[in-house]
């Protein structure tokens, strides 16, 4: 009697240890500053490294500066400051695949000198990994063994990309530009479906234009482009579950202004990083439970953990609020823009059939002060919550992000400022299911020869004949070729007779 040892891989996603850290970043926008009116900051990780117990990662931190000279001029510079960091837990293994996202918790101007500032970006990184597993499984056919076999469902992964693509937006302008202070370009999927050899996504990029007309009046508005892109991915099938995360640096988004006969054309060249993952579901056969009718069997049992993509989806709602400015700030007497326009997701869970998100929305408001006929600034948060159904287990896994809309500012009484905006959030859940297996099985006592040809078996209510024959240590089909009356899983208690035959 022999057993074979079998082999299959399943997909296991593992959080990374939540943490954070600062970035200093030192910038030289070219000009001696007057006043630093608005920071708009994003962080990215461009390429990571997993090792046993560690993740090594280099990122970026993409600064939007708006500025007053010395000269009373208004400015805008675009910066970008690498970093290194790294994740540390024992769960992290060599040439495991992990997406790791950074979310920028807040910032503060150290000095300004000069063309100089200095600026400390405090992040919080976090993320997840993708932990391959071998599971052992086995195998028999030998005439006196029985294996009863059931099909279980598992994850695999089969690939991972990092790709990309340009959405191009062309706007026709009713008022000339004198000059483009800020393009802010947000990224949000809607769907992700997978097919043979390629990826498809849906989705939607953003941005809002602020700019100085030749008339000194600053405008804003908004270009919202819908995309539908392929991306090829070696090794997809149809209907594979994907996985996909998307990011726009802003430092990389470039503008153009054309004339022409009807006034002028802006054109916003917007690139997108995508991050993809590809997962497989694949029902397979193993053996559940096994007998011998010569011999005891002792079986060994493990549990495996496998993970389970959710679908893709999207919330939304409204952001309100309002803040009081202090009484040393200079009053607003009229909101020209707002700009560093954001959100940062402080927690995102799923609990009985809902998903709960909870952030702080961020803008800066630039104002004038009529008093002092100065341009000024105020930081404005504003935290909030919502919820929304959502077909996923309680103890998923939650990796979100979020775009923010239609933001509007307006004054009240001077030093009362209200905030408006909408906001959508594109949410990836998984979450683990266990599975027991039996992965070994040894030969143990010959089972005793019969010394009788008949037998009668007390069952009991409930009982298969699947576990009376095992009981019995007989084939299945003697059980009930023998019992032709009994119906199985027996309804009642049961007197089963079988027949050996002595040779």
């Amino acid at each position: 009697m022999a057993f074979e040892n079998n082999k299959f891989s399943v997909a296991k996603k593992a959080k990374l240890p939540a943490g954070d850290f600062s970035v200093e970043c030192n910038v030289a926008l070219g000009a001696d500053v007057g006043k630093i009116l608005s920071v708009g900051v994003k962080a990215f990780e461009e390429s990571s490294e997993t090792l046993n117990g560690v993740l090594n990662y280099s990122g970026v931190v993409d600064l939007k500066i708006i500025f007053t000279t010395a000269e009373g001029e208004i400015n805008c510079s675009s910066h970008s400051c690498n970093f290194t960091s790294k994740f540390e837990c024992e769960k992290i293994a060599t040439g495991q695949d992990a997406v790791i996202l950074l979310k920028v918790v807040d910032y503060s101007i150290e000095s300004i000198s000069g063309d100089s500032v200095r600026i400390v970006v405090n992040l919080e990184q976090s993320g997840d990994l993708v932990c391959q597993s071998e599971i052992e499984t086995i195998a028999c056919n030998d005439e006196d063994v029985f294996c009863k076999n059931e099909e279980i469902e598992i994850l695999k992964l089969v690939a991972t990309k990092k790709d990309g693509f340009t959405q191009t937006s062309e706007v026709s302008l009713r008022d000339n530009v004198k000059k483009i202070l800020s393009t802010e370009s947000q990224v949000l999927l809607k769907n992700c479906e997978s097919l043979s050899g390629f990826v498809s996504l849906q989705g939607e990029v953003l941005t809002r234009v602020v700019f100085l007309s030749e008339e000194d009046k600053f405008e804003c508005f908004y270009v919202s482009e819908p995309f539908k892109e392929e991306l090829e991915v070696d090794g997809c099938e149809k209907d594979d579950v994907v996985e996909a995360y998307a990011f726009i640096k802003d430092e990389k988004v470039t503008t153009q202004i054309e004339n022409d006969d009807k006034g002028q054309k802006l054109t916003i060249n917007i690139p997108v990083e995508v991050l993809l993952r590809v997962y497989h579901n694949e029902l397979i056969s193993v053996v559940d439970d096994i007998y011998s009718t010569k011999n005891e069997i002792n079986l060994t049992t493990e549990s495996f953990e496998n993970s389970t993509i959710c679908p893709l989806i999207v919330v939304e709602d409204k952001i309100e609020g309002s803040l009081n400015l202090d009484e040393d700030a200079p009053r607003v007497d009229k909101v020209l823009f707002a700009s560093g326009n954001g959100v940062s997701l402080t927690n995102v869970y799923v609990n009985d059939g809902q998903i709960f998100v909870e952030g702080i929305a961020k803008t800066n408001v630039i104002y004038l002060n009529d008093e002092t006929n100065s341009l000024n600034s105020a930081a404005v948060d504003v935290p909030f919550a919502f919820s929304d159904k959502f077909d996923c287990q309680c103890d998923g896994f939650v990796m979100a992000s979020a775009m923010i809309s239609d933001v509007d500012v307006v004054v009240k009484k001077g030093r009362d400022l209200y905030y408006d905006a909408k906001i959508k959030v594109d949410v990836n859940c998984s979450y683990d299911r266990i599975s027991s297996i039996i992965s070994k099985a040894e030969i143990s006592d010959v089972l005793p020869e019969r010394d009788y040809a008949m037998e009668v078996l007390f069952a009991q209510s409930g009982q298969s004949a699947w576990e009376i024959a095992k009981s019995a240590h007989v084939p299945l089909e003697q059980v009930v070729a023998q019992n032709p009356e009994a119906t199985f899983p027996l309804e009642e208690e049961a007197s089963l007779v079988l027949f050996y035959q002595k040779g």
